[in-house]
């Protein structure tokens, strides 16, 4: 059973969220946030089978993004006047909707991309209100930055090491129809205007910080899922100082790298693989953190 909901936000803004279930009592609730330049709705096919288990997904269209952008006659890839930080505290908003909604569920989070870094900062500002956390194409977000102010044109080197490419999102997916899909959506393929690209990248030193990180809750589960081809870890950031972080504030991420998978390994020519790893760690921290607590 698919809905729609509305958030009305204290600045007056509106997020546009979606709820998708099986119909029946779900066993557990995952959240979900969407990178740049597309919307949530076109992961409803990649996690069916999440759904059809019984997991509960709410998932949300960012400020700029989607159905939020339609609401607030805003411009794609503009946060507006809150910044990055509205976009996070919308997040926040839907994760304690989802959990009044199902109090009694275990609660996760999935980010990907630009998603993961909003969850990234939500695990130091909200941490508390979720049992476990999923980033997937993530990377140190301080180094993405550094990248960034390398290239004139940041979004066409993402392509660069796919030339000569079919298409100029190649770097996206080695599936020919998710990239084709992905070119033929009107609500995908823009960047952030500049003032919100600034206001996410000035991130990067908070979400590296030792004391800040060290506010995330002990013990939270943590999952990280990203190609072995994703340019956004090989070219334009990088993995290890992301992990290397959470392991010394004494997190213990579980990550996993599909070899040859890109960036958006949920719509890649590997996602049953994904979305089964997916499963599997939801269903071993529903059994270990709540069946056997």
């Amino acid at each position: 059973m698919d809905t729609g909901l509305t958030l009305h936000r204290t600045d007056g803004h509106q997020a546009a969220c979606y709820r998708w279930s099986h119909g029946g009592a779900p066993r557990a609730v995952l959240v979900m946030a969407h990178g740049m330049g597309e919307h949530a709705l076109r992961y409803r096919p990649a996690l069916a089978g999440l759904i059809d288990s019984g997991v509960a997904i709410y998932a949300i269209d960012h400020r700029g993004h989607g159905g939020t952008m339609a609401l607030n006659g805003g411009v794609a890839g503009d946060f507006g006047p809150g910044g990055f930080a509205a976009v996070v505290e919308d997040l926040a908003a839907l994760v304690r909707r989802a959990r009044a909604d199902h109090p009694d569920l275990p609660l996760f989070l999935l980010g990907h991309s630009m998603g993961s870094f909003i969850a990234q900062a939500f695990l130091i500002d909200h941490g508390t209100l979720i049992d476990g956390a999923v980033l997937v194409g993530t990377t140190a977000v301080d180094r993405l930055a550094e990248a960034m102010a390398r290239e004139p044109d940041a979004m066409a080197a993402l392509n660069r090491p796919f030339e000569p490419a079919r298409t100029p999102c190649d770097w996206l997916s080695r599936d020919p129809a998710q990239v084709d899909a992905y070119l033929a959506d009107p609500l995908c393929g823009f960047a952030l205007v500049p003032d919100s690209m600034v206001s996410l990248l000035s991130q990067g030193e908070r979400l590296a910080d030792p004391t800040a990180l060290n506010r995330i809750p002990a013990g939270l589960p943590l999952s990280i899922l990203v190609g072995g081809s994703d340019v956004l870890i090989t070219h334009f950031g990088a993995l290890e100082p992301l992990v290397d972080r959470y392991r010394a504030v004494g997190l213990a991420p579980e990550v996993t790298v599909y070899p040859d998978a890109r960036h958006e390994i949920l719509n890649e020519t590997n996602r049953a693989d994904v979305t089964g790893d997916l499963s599997i760690w939801i269903d071993s921290n529903i059994e270990a953190r709540f069946v056997h607590a």
